[in-house]
């Protein structure tokens, strides 16, 4: 007697996967922002205060 080969995965086996996918990606994610926080990026040290009121009157 020949055993039937399925083609189709379970719906357990997809789901698993599809979880452990999303979990890789979030792990992925979360180290992203984990690095990003530790660089630090220039600011600026003055405050520009712009006068526009002088543009909004042309206007």
């Amino acid at each position: 007697m020949q055993l039937k080969y399925n083609r189709q995965p379970s719906l357990g086996s997809t789901l698993i996967r599809t979880l452990i996918k999303l979990f890789l990606v979030i792990i992925v994610f979360v180290f992203a922002i984990f690095l990003i926080e530790k660089i630090s990026f220039p600011s600026p040290q003055k405050k520009f205060d712009i006068d526009i009121t002088n543009e909004i009157k042309k206007l």
